[in-house]
Formats: structure tokens, C-alpha cells, sequence
């Protein structure tokens, strides 16, 4: 068990150097066709001998929008690859204006959870051709038969970018999909969601509050059991107090509802197609969706997007990874033993356990616990510990350093038989921001980033640097944030020394794929 594990992340790390050539997808050397084509985000235009000359692990190029190109709301965006930890870029990103339509998508799975699998309840998935979803991101507002909303992602790839492309290209249309549903609730702000689609809470003779009106009378004893009894005469009594509460419901949390969703059933669709598609590995995924005034930003995984308003930095997200996760993930271990192979414990030591400590009180915590205690070490304790490592270097079942994604459905611990996936979650944190709450200037943005721009900056540096740069540019000129994002590429990479990749005061640079998204707050405020 100790050299399996010694190799895992060897093994990991040379699976994402293999894997990474095949473009969307599954196994080294699968003859199953790719879902999609590698290249990179439709918006930068990019031609194959371009898109080939960018994959240079030595000079590593920066690119950015042509000039010829716009984003909505001016983003800006640059990116940048690897200093060779795979041989493509596995980073991903879309940018896009879409529509949620009125009438039904054929391709929209079912709303109503099922237990028939996932393989088995589906017809059809989106394929990203022909929807007819998108817009041209000069025609704003509402459309006539649905709902507009922007759309910014970022996809951090992993074991290979089939996943990351993949997702890139659909996971704006699931969360249409799911948008779909609830549009007359959405455009009716006025009132609440109802808590039965079709009912009218005045239709409910149970609910206290409602106007008088001819009603069945109910016993106390009825109301009590939910007047399941049967109805007594009719008469014009208001209706009797209810015995329960009920939520009142906010039109956010169905936004909220609706991206949740959308990551399940992206994740359950790569899922399937990998028996069909050539889909490699998995990616993490952080999206931006603006609708009716609000900003949502929806995280799984450990890319980051921070607001700058005013020299103020808002989080607009949270990592998972090995430590941020620890307890679900212990909690997990101790639920399902099995899910451990025999092989893994799941309570967290400082280091590993030795043979010869069997016996003596050691430093531990289990999911119960954010301290840390003493107890008697036992022949269990020798196992590999379900998470091992700490910081960047943290790792699941020793093998993979986030903890939600899209993907890694066949990720396995390495030379065994263990799957990674029952301890990965596709579903994403969502945090909202309310753009009317604030006039925003010119220099007031979000910024999107993968991990290889965190890993290097911090978010005063980010923000340091994003605002000396706007300062320093026309306020007019709507290039000013594709050269902001470049700038901050370019500080994350580093120069190339001696002694590799090196950014201020000799620290090193970034070695991992970048992208970053500077989306400017201004826009918001003028949308209808």
C-alpha cells in the first residue's frame, strides 16, 4: 500500500500529461470519437495554426481579444498555457448572451427528481448545435419569448481536457434548461414563487391570511391532520387559522436553484456520454450569470472570482479542496468504510502513523472536530489517511487536490480499485451579488480567475494591480480591460530565468494554465 500510494499522484500527474493531448476526451488512445474537437474559447477567433502556435511550453505566449472582437459588457480575457504539466492548455472558457426560451427545449431533462438512472430517463442532451440559445450580445433586455441573461465561465481542466471542453460548450444550456421552468415566476417579481406550480395561495382554503370567500368548514381536528378528513358544509366563515408554517420562498433562490441543477445534470451528462464519447478527466467550474439585476456566481472547485469596487475586495466565492472539505469528506469515510477500500482511514493525523506508535496517544481529529485531540493509536490508524498533505499539496485518497467539479467519473486511486468520484461533489456553491444596490464606475469589475493565477497572487495584489492599471487608461477606450487581464496574466507568469518562471522579488511564477475574465460592473447598471 505505501509504494501505491508513494506513486499516486507520479501517477496522477502523468495521467494529466498524457491525457492532455487527446483533446475532449476519455483514455490514451481511445477509438471512441471526441464529444468536441479540442481548441480554444470560440470568442478569441483563433485559426489551428494559431491555436498550435499557442501551445508553446517555453515562450507561452499570452492571447487576448483581437481588437476586432467584443465581449459583452467589454470583458476583458487572457490567457495563457502551461510551463509543461500538460501538452494543451486544459484551462476552458465561454462568454455568452443567452436566452432562456418560453417554450419547452426538447433536449431539457426532467425537473421532477427521479430514481430511474440518469442512462436510462434521458432522450436527449443538449449537444450544442442548433439550439438556437444564443444572442448577439448587442441585443439586450428581454426576449419575446423568454428571458436574457449573461453568461461567464471558466473551466479549469484536469487528467486531460475533454471534460473542461465539454462543459464549456453546454453548461450554459442546462442552466437555460432549468431557467425555462420557472420564467413566468421569474418576470412576475410582484409575487412570490408559489410553493405549488398552478396553485394560487388564495385557492388554498388552509392557508391563514387568505380573503374570505365560500369555503369548505373544517373541524379543528381536520385542520390538524391536514384536512385530509372529509369536507364539511360550505359556508362564507373565513377559513380557520392553519396549524403549520410555511417558507416564503424568494425569486433568487429559483436562479439559485436552477445553476445548482444545471451542474448535476452537466456532471450526470458527461457521465453518460463518456460511454459513447471520448471524454477525458474532470475539470473544476466557476460560472457568472447576470439576470434581472443580480450577479450570480456559482463555484465547484478551487478557481476564485472577486469583485473590486471602490478599492473594496468582496469574495465572491469559496475553494474546496482537501481541507476546506474535510469534515464532509471524513464524515463520508465514516458513513460508507467501504467507500475506503480497506486501504484508507478516515480520521487525520498530523503525519503518518508508524508501526511503532501503536499503543501511545497521538495528535487527531475526526468530523466531529475542527481542534484537535489525543487518542490511543491502533492497527487501523496505520492506513493511509483519506486526506493527506496540506496547502496546495493536500490530496484526496492521494490522489487529486480539489474536491468539486464536473467529471473524474472513472478517477481511480492508483493500481487499485478504488473510486474517487463518491467523494468529488458537482455541486456549486452560489453567491449573489446585487448590481442595483450600487452605482459602479468605470473601474469597478469582477475578476474570474483559475488557480494559476491565485496560486501566485493574492487578492490585494490582484486588486492592487487591476486598479493601478484601469487608472492609467482612458475610461472611454473598451479595450482598457482585455489589456487589464492581460496585464495580470502577464504578472502571474513571470518572466523566464535561469531558475524558471519568476514574478517581484524573485517568487516564483505560475507554472499552471491561467485565465482571467475582467468583467466591468457598469454595464449592469445599464441593463433594462
Amino acid at each position: 500500500m505505501l509504494t501505491r500510494v508513494k506513486s499516486a499522484v507520479a501517477g496522477f500527474m502523468g495521467g494529466i500529461m498524457t491525457g492532455g493531448g487527446s483533446g475532449g476526451g476519455g483514455s490514451n488512445g481511445s477509438e471512441l470519437p471526441l464529444k468536441f474537437p479540442y481548441m480554444r474559447p470560440q470568442f478569441l477567433g483563433l485559426s489551428a495554426d494559431e491555436i498550435e502556435c499557442s501551445a508553446d511550453h517555453i515562450a507561452r505566449p499570452i492571447l487576448i481579444l483581437k481588437e476586432t472582437r467584443r465581449l459583452p459588457w467589454a470583458t476583458g480575457y487572457a490567457e495563457v498555457i502551461n510551463a509543461g504539466k500538460s501538452a494543451l492548455n486544459e484551462d476552458q472558457a465561454c462568454c455568452e448572451v443567452v436566452v432562456a426560451r418560453r417554450r419547452p427545449m426538447s433536449y431539457c431533462p426532467p425537473s421532477t427528481p427521479s430514481k430511474t438512472p440518469t442512462a436510462k430517463r434521458r432522450n436527449s442532451l443538449p449537444n450544442g448545435e442548433g439550439l438556437g440559445l444564443r444572442m448577439e450580445h448587442g441585443m439586450l433586455g428581454e426576449d419575446s419569448e423568454g428571458l436574457v441573461f449573461h453568461y461567464w465561465a471558466l473551466f479549469d481542466g484536469h487528467a486531460g481536457s475533454g471534460a473542461a471542453v465539454v462543459a464549456s460548450r453546454l453548461l450554459q444550456h442546462h442552466i437555460a434548461c432549468q431557467l425555462q421552468a420557472v420564467i413566468e415566476i421569474l418576470r412576475n417579481l410582484a409575487s412570490l414563487p408559489p410553493t405549488v406550480l398552478g396553485e394560487e395561495p388564495d385557492n388554498n382554503p388552509y392557508l391563514q391570511g387568505n380573503t374570505p370567500g365560500p369555503h369548505r368548514g373544517l373541524t379543528r381536528a381536520a385542520s390538524l391532520r391536514g384536512a385530509t378528513g372529509p369536507p364539511g358544509p360550505p359556508c362564507s366563515t373565513p377559513p380557520p387559522p392553519r396549524f403549520f408554517t410555511e417558507k416564503k420562498i424568494q425569486h433568487e433562490s429559483l436562479v439559485i436553484g436552477a445553476i445548482e441543477n444545471a451542474f448535476k445534470e452537466m456532471d450526470a451528462q458527461i457521465e453518460k456520454e463518456k460511454q459513447v464519447y471520448n471524454i477525458t478527466g474532470g475539470c473544476t467550474a466557476l460560472t457568472v450569470v447576470y439576470l434581472l439585476g443580480r450577479l450570480y456566481v456559482g463555484n465547484a472547485g478551487d478557481s476564485r472570482a472577486i469583485i473590486i469596487r471602490n478599492n473594496e475586495i468582496i469574495l465572491m466565492s469559496t475553494e474546496f479542496t482537501p481541507e476546506s472539505e474535510r469534515q464532509r469528506l471524513q464524515f463520508l469515510g465514516f458513513m460508507q468504510p467501504h467507500l475506503l477500500g480497506n486501504e484508507f482511514t478516515h480520521l487525520e493525523f498530523p503525519r503518518r502513523v508508524q508501526r511503532k506508535e501503536v499503543g501511545k496517544r497521538m495528535l487527531y481529529r475526526d468530523f466531529t472536530m475542527k481542534g484537535w485531540a489525543y487518542k490511543t493509536i491502533e492497527d487501523e490508524d496505520l492506513k493511509f489517511p483519506l486526506i493527506y498533505g496540506e496547502g496546495k499539496k493536500a490530496r484526496v485518497l492521494a490522489t487529486i487536490g480539489v474536491t468539486r467539479g464536473l467529471g473524474d467519473h472513472d478517477l481511480k486511486v492508483h493500481d487499485s480499485n478504488i473510486y474517487i468520484k463518491p467523494f468529488l461533489s458537482c455541486c456549486p456553491e452560489v453567491k449573489v451579488y446585487d448590481l442595483m444596490h450600487y452605482e459602479h464606475g468605470a473601474d469597478d469589475v469582477l475578476v474570474m480567475g483559475t488557480d494559476g493565477l491565485w496560486d501566485v497572487l493574492s487578492n490585494q495584489e490582484v486588486a492592487e494591480a487591476v486598479t493601478t492599471f484601469l487608472a492609467n487608461c482612458d475610461p472611454d477606450d473598451l479595450h482598457r480591460y482585455t489589456m487589464a487581464a492581460q496585464d495580470l496574466v502577464m504578472r502571474a507568469r513571470g518572466v523566464l530565468r535561469d531558475r524558471g518562471w519568476r514574478i517581484t522579488n524573485e517568487r516564483l511564477g505560475s507554472g499552471d494554465d491561467i485565465s482571467v475574465f475582467i468583467i466591468p460592473l457598469m454595464y449592469g447598471n445599464r441593463q433594462p
